[in-house]
């Protein structure tokens, strides 16, 4: 099941709106076959994995094992367990049960009917975890909501009067934030962080696809000449005017009453299963103060500011505190 884990990461950032998922064939206490979902739309890892075993006699006699419960429904591709029966796999070990409604135990079910014993909950935390995105997009329906900022050693997040883009951390520290870019769907900032940075949210530094950018731009007073208005990325301007299309722009008129609210449901409505917050204290502290965020992730610099915008207020569970270039990180969790 390790292995199971280890070649499903693979899938990250390729396979949204699916869960990551990989796939190990045993016979005789050796693997004869593996394989994962590469990409949204392709072949499942279970698929992969048959597909992977040479001498396909060898499957009556086997153990699959996957770290999410196989697929039982047609979508982009055929269900799994199809195969896996016609495969005659006689034991299939299961990380964890899937709970999307289309799976949900189903897939387990349809193998127990026709003799497969089917053993689920093997490394079950570290599967759930893996797919956590997944998991908290379909139970809480709402995308899973990741907060990120930096701050100085004294508790600043910005100095006084910025008049010009700010970079307060480390370059292995910026690096790691685009390779985070790159395994989210999307980013979120407010007006104000649009307009004093500038910044393009893109992934510049490491390999991967382009995240969606999220705007929240009321009264649409920003420029469109800034870089989040340019064709490297899809951009939603979530604003109270108009909604329409303008190239990858994509203009979305919300109540403004229940902002955090009408961003979700329009998000989940896109099937957008995770998303950053890059933005400035006031966009991060109104998450905050919602309760409705799952994971920061804070990096303190090795500069002081003196004065500045105060740094948000959180509290959870830190899960990770390391070094990153000159910076300090502490991971937290709202769970």
């Amino acid at each position: 099941m390790k292995k199971c884990l280890e070649l499903a990461t693979k899938g990250m950032g390729y396979v949204s709106p699916n869960p990551m998922v990989g796939c190990v064939i045993v016979f005789n206490n050796q693997i004869i076959g593996e394989g994962y979902h590469k990409k949204y739309g392709t072949a499942h890892a279970e698929i992969n994995a048959i597909e992977n075993v040479k001498d396909r006699s060898l499957l009556k006699k086997s153990t699959l094992y996957v770290n999410l419960e196989p697929c039982v429904h047609f979508g982009k591709t055929p269900p799994c367990t199809n195969l896996i029966i016609e495969s005659e796999i006689p034991k299939v070990v299961i990380g964890c049960r899937d709970s999307y409604s289309e799976v949900s135990g189903k897939g387990i079910e349809k193998m127990q009917n026709i003799g497969i014993e089917v053993i689920v909950g093997v490394l079950e935390k570290e599967s759930r975890e893996l797919n956590k995105r997944f998991f908290t997009f379909h139970e809480k329906k709402r995308p899973y909501i990741i907060l990120k900022w930096a701050e100085s050693k004294d508790g600043f997040m910005a100095p006084l009067n910025q008049k010009k883009p700010f970079w307060m951390t480390s370059s292995e520290s910026k690096k790691l934030v685009h390779k985070w870019r790159a395994e989210e769907e999307a980013i979120l900032i407010g007006r104000i962080t649009a307009k004093k940075d500038n910044p393009s949210l893109t992934v510049r530094e490491v390999a991967g696809n382009n995240p969606i950018r999220i705007i929240i731009d009321k009264n649409l007073t920003l420029s469109g000449d800034l870089n989040l208005f340019n064709s490297e990325a899809k951009t939603i301007i979530f604003n109270s005017i108009k909604s329409e299309k303008t190239g990858t722009n994509y203009f979305i008129k919300i109540d403004f009453n229940y902002l955090i609210k009408k961003i979700l449901k329009e998000l989940h409505k896109q099937n957008i299963q995770s998303f950053k917050i890059e933005g400035g204290s006031i966009t991060l502290q109104s998450f905050i103060d919602a309760n409705i965020w799952d994971e920061a992730r804070i990096f303190t610099a090795n500069k002081l500011l003196s004065q500045g915008l105060k740094t948000p207020i959180i509290e959870g569970k830190i899960i990770l505190e390391r070094k990153i270039g000159t910076d300090t990180l502490e991971i937290i969790t709202n769970r």
